[in-house]
């Protein structure tokens, strides 16, 4: 369930319009700003930024990264690009860190329907000229590599169905894996990276149910927490299983303490609030006593804390 309030009927034209009117001149108007584009679809964001380019023989997206700065710039370009191109941008930037975060690219590959995953491999080859697997095993090494490059390339099956006795029997190569911390095992690879996200949450209950445990405590209990590999399929199997949960933690891990992880806050809302932010922010007061728009609010300030309150549905 969404949490952007956006209107049916809208013109783009008049909001091109009403976004020039907001970068002309000496100052911008950022309210004018977030308060067009805070309340739009994507698919009106993009009717917007071509009715701005006809209209000005300039790119919207250009012109508002040379208006705004800071965290609330990077949440305005990442909210205005189409979604699959912003996804290839988040997954770009997280492979060419100095230490690469593979945990955004899992987190891509895994929450997304197949045809979505397909949509941001496109997009990426044609901002980048080179394929999503080809740079993500040019920043790998070894076992997370063979994991990574099978995540982002796979198209799993989508449909319901569920086979118990596979269930059993790959539960049962789970289990063995966890308890010899053979992660690398090439079937927990196979296992986690060719099955339908359907077939895979059936084989963690049947895990769950002939441990006693989820596989993810047996992943951070046998094996070394600074085990890279071992933390790379926890966080697929927490995205595969439960990804409203897995987006909570990393709101939580966001602004917990002092200093807030404003890549990833604004990772999260700007992904999910035409998707599910609703039941994140559900799940959020559930685990933490407190609102997430009173927690954003309290961990931000200035133009960003406006721009994604209005995302998380806040009334003007």
């Amino acid at each position: 369930m969404a949490t952007l309030v956006a209107p049916v009927q809208h013109s783009h034209i008049e909001d091109a319009k009403a976004l020039y009117k907001a970068c002309k001149g000496w100052g911008t108007d950022e309210k004018a700003v977030i308060s067009i584009l805070g309340h739009r679809t994507a698919a009106q964001r993009q009717q917007i930024r071509l009715a701005y380019q006809n209209l000005y023989q300039e790119d919207l997206v250009k012109r508002l990264e040379s208006e705004l700065s800071g965290a609330f710039e990077k949440a305005v370009y990442r909210w205005i690009l189409e979604p699959a191109d912003r996804d290839a941008v988040l997954a770009n930037v997280a492979i060419k860190k100095a230490c690469p975060d593979y945990h955004v690219i899992i987190e891509i590959a895994c929450t997304h329907s197949p045809e979505e995953l397909l949509a941001v491999r496109r997009a990426y080859q044609l901002r980048y000229k080179l394929s999503l697997e080809e740079d993500v095993a040019a920043h790998t090494t070894g076992d997370l590599r063979k994991l990574l490059v099978a995540l982002v390339s796979v198209l799993r099956y989508d449909g319901p169905e569920i086979n118990a006795r596979l269930a059993k029997s790959e539960a049962d190569i789970l289990e063995d894996a966890t308890k010899n911390k053979a992660f690398n095992h090439e079937e927990v690879i196979r296992i986690l990276t060719t099955r339908s996200k359907a077939q895979l949450m059936a084989t963690f209950n049947r895990y769950r149910d002939d441990c006693g445990t989820s596989i993810t405590k047996s992943l951070l209990r046998e094996g070394d927490q600074v085990n890279e590999f071992a933390a790379a399929l926890r966080t697929a199997i927490r995205c595969i299983n439960n990804s409203n949960k897995y987006y909570e933690k990393i709101i939580r891990n966001a602004i917990k303490g002092a200093g807030t992880d404003e890549d990833a806050l604004t990772r999260v809302i700007v992904t999910r609030a035409e998707k599910d932010l609703k039941v994140i922010k559900e799940v959020y007061y559930k685990r933490n006593s407190v609102t997430l728009e009173q927690a954003v609010a309290k961990d931000t300030s200035g133009d960003y804390n406006a721009f994604l309150l209005t995302l998380l549905g806040k009334a003007d």
